[in-house]
């Protein structure tokens, strides 16, 4: 009897303890806390705190974004927050999501890391380091997993899985794309006996071929595909699965999206007919911002999104359902779009009503650089009226000061518009330089050739040209023989070709050539050569504030008479002047634009009319941009005359050797050349009275 007493007693102790491992083991862990610890600024540390012993949990990570993402089977979330931020140069948050019984850890990264997994009792450890770090310990070559089999299962939707089959689980992954590869570095893992390097090679679309290689901390499996695809990657036990899917058609839009609009971190999201509310929250959860959703939000979407970034999937899905957004802080709020607009309207006409009845106030804002008078005209613009429908405002020019009488919030508007507005005014020094070179040259040759004739007795005769001269030479009575014209005493020559350069300038040579007979030759030969250079160079420069003109000239005003209108004559003025027009404009970066009007006028009195000489004019009108303190040419003009004349009496004029007492040869060159410099300076506080005290500031060379 005791035996089987006791028989019985064993095994429905045994039933019972078996019962108990089986609640321990079905019971689901809850994950507590989230430390980490940052031993240096390449290197920290993660500690996940659960309530039960722990056990090694499912890792991968992405690159685009950079993730590390870690599974823990059978564990519930307990955590206060979901998301936690951080403020190291490695990872930018940590968040835990809960869903079907298991706990998702999201690890996002600042940039491509290392990482190391292993579990001590209730808590899991994840040691990152950046990738030039190198300080993760490899496991030990006991625990290192192996890779057993490589399948592919197609689906009837044109994708299919890959599965990595290995001795167990928890085997940490890094998976990335390049181009139609997809790449996952298994670590601690070596390939069984049996695998060769191609595993398989003539998938069916979208696989073409996978192949396995050892490396140096594990296995690396490349997946080649045969067209674009979207993936998702996950591990269970010891499986892990590459799900891939074809590219959805993209539908070009009329109107393309602008690149830059959105600015939120990517994410993924695949739902078929999940309630809406439902995804808001999880948006919430992922960005971290407080949203709240009007009541009459309601309905289920269908979505399918892959890295998209946060914001434009929200602004995609409450455009479909016809739902806007208001923004306050970090709070977001969800409505439809009509009962925001009614809601808006009501508050609008709330403010317009409270402020027919709210007392006006009277304020003195003094101003310090603006003219009160130009402050004032903006605020009462019809145009962009800032004062309120009771509001005015007046000013007292003797102190720069405005009086604005309006409602209190009008008034701090209207102060802090002044303060912007009231501002000093940058200043800008503009030094230009005129330059005006001249290099001329002339040379001027010229003959003479006369002939006189003595009979003797009292009978005279002369041998002479039809032009007249100016050798009186007589070798006996001393006159001149003929004259031309009478009277004059010019004895009129065979040749008369002198230079006539500058008249009464230049040298002359008179010679006797000879005597035959009683007949005298003479030669006369005249020359002039002129060379001259000159430059004249003109500084004008002025100092004025951003976005006022400046003029500054010198000069003289020519008087000259007019007739007017009842048919006497009046005297009027023409300037003739040295002027430096500018108009400044700094830009943000420090550039300074200018419309510029150059002037340097000469009156001319050698080729005065009546008295009033004419006027030679140089003038420059021409919008530049500058950098402060560039010198820059804003234009020129050179021009150069050429002349080659020969006056020469015809045959004898072309004789050789004998033909230059026949002729007179000139030639001339001029050259005028003018530069127009500017250099713009902007002046700091303190510089202005100083740069306009100074006689010559950074001269142009």
């Amino acid at each position: 009897m005791p035996g089987p007493f006791y028989r019985h007693l064993s095994i429905f102790l045994i039933l019972w303890l078996g019962w108990l491992g089986a609640c321990r083991q079905v019971q689901a862990a809850q994950l507590e806390a989230i430390h980490h610890h940052e031993s240096s600024a390449d290197q920290l540390e993660i500690r996940l705190l659960l309530d039960h012993e722990a056990v090694r949990p499912l890792t991968f990570t992405t690159d685009h974004p950079p993730r590390i993402v870690l599974d823990l089977p059978q564990t519930e979330s307990g955590l206060k927050q979901k998301t936690l931020w951080m403020t190291n140069d490695l990872v930018h948050r940590i968040s835990a999501v809960e869903a079907d019984g298991m706990t998702r850890v999201v690890i996002s990264l600042l940039k491509p890391t290392v990482h190391q997994v292993s579990v001590q009792g209730r808590e899991i450890h994840i040691q990152i380091a950046s990738e030039k770090a190198h300080q993760i310990p490899n496991l030990d070559l006991a625990d290192m997993a192996m890779l057993h089999h490589i399948d592919f299962k197609p689906d009837s939707q044109g994708g299919g899985k890959v599965r990595i089959h290995l001795s167990r689980g928890g085997v940490p992954t890094h998976i990335y794309q390049q181009g139609q590869e997809i790449a996952v570095d298994l670590f601690n893992t070596r390939l069984s006996a049996g695998l060769d390097e191609v595993l398989q090679t003539d998938f069916i679309p979208p696989i073409r071929k996978i192949t396995a290689q050892t490396g140096a901390h594990g296995v690396r499996v490349v997946i080649q595909t045969m067209a674009n695809f979207t993936y998702l990657a996950y591990q269970r036990n010891h499986i892990h699965t590459l799900a891939f899917r074809p590219s959805p058609v993209v539908v070009q839009l009329d109107q393309p999206i602008v690149e830059g609009t959105y600015t939120g971190e990517p994410l993924s999201l695949n739902f078929q007919d999940i309630p809406l509310r439902s995804v808001l929250q999880l948006l919430a959860d992922f960005t971290g911002l407080n949203i709240i959703v009007n009541d009459s939000v309601t309905g289920n979407i269908t979505l399918r999104l892959r890295d998209v970034p946060w914001d434009q999937a929200l602004d995609m899905i409450l455009r479909t359902k016809g739902l806007s957004m208001r923004h306050e802080g970090n709070v977001i709020l969800v409505a439809p779009t009509e009962e925001l607009a009614a809601r808006e309207k009501l508050e609008l006409e709330s403010q317009i009503q409270k402020a027919d009845l709210v007392p006006l106030r009277s304020a003195l804002i003094p101003v310090s650089y603006a003219k009160a008078s130009d402050l004032a005209a903006l605020l009462k613009s019809t145009d962009n009226r800032l004062l309120s429908e009771r509001g005015n405002v007046s000013m007292d020019e003797r102190t720069n000061t405005l009086l604005v009488q309006d409602i209190p919030a009008k008034l701090s508007e209207i102060r802090q518009l002044i303060r912007e507005l009231d501002v000093q005014i940058r200043q800008v020094l503009i030094e230009s330089r005129i330059v005006i070179a001249n290099d001329d040259f002339a040379r001027d040759l010229g003959v003479r050739l006369g002939a006189d004739y003595y009979a003797g007795g009292s009978t005279n005769l002369g041998l002479g040209g039809g032009l007249p001269g100016d050798m009186a030479w007589d070798p006996k009575v001393g006159q001149t023989m003929i004259e031309n014209p009478a009277g004059s005493g010019n004895q009129a020559l065979l040749v008369n070709l002198p230079q006539t350069l500058a008249t009464g300038s230049g040298g002359a040579m008179n010679f006797v050539l000879g005597k035959v007979g009683q007949h005298l030759l003479r030669l006369e030969l005249s020359a002039m050569q002129q060379e001259g250079q000159g430059e004249i160079i003109s500084s004008p420069r002025v100092i004025t504030s951003d976005q006022n003109k400046a003029i500054i000239k010198q000069g003289m005003e020519i008087p000259y008479q007019e007739a007017t209108s009842n048919g006497a004559t009046s005297v009027s003025f023409k300037e003739a002047v040295l002027q430096l027009e500018v108009i400044p404009h700094i830009t943000p970066d420090n550039r300074v634009i200018m419309d510029l009007k150059v002037n340097k006028d000469n009156p001319d009195f050698t080729r005065a009319v009546l008295g009033v000489p004419p006027v030679d004019t140089r003038e420059l009108q021409t919008t530049v941009l500058v950098d402060h303190g560039e010198t820059v040419v804003l234009g020129g003009i050179f021009e150069r005359t050429q002349a080659r004349r020969i006056a020469k009496i015809p045959l004898l004029g072309d004789l050789p050797l004998l033909g230059v007492m026949f002729r007179q040869h000139q030639v001339q060159d001029e050259k005028h050349e003018l530069l127009i410099f500017v250099t713009p300076h902007i002046l700091v506080d303190g510089q202005a009275a100083q740069a306009a005290g100074q006689r010559r500031i950074n001269p142009l060379k």
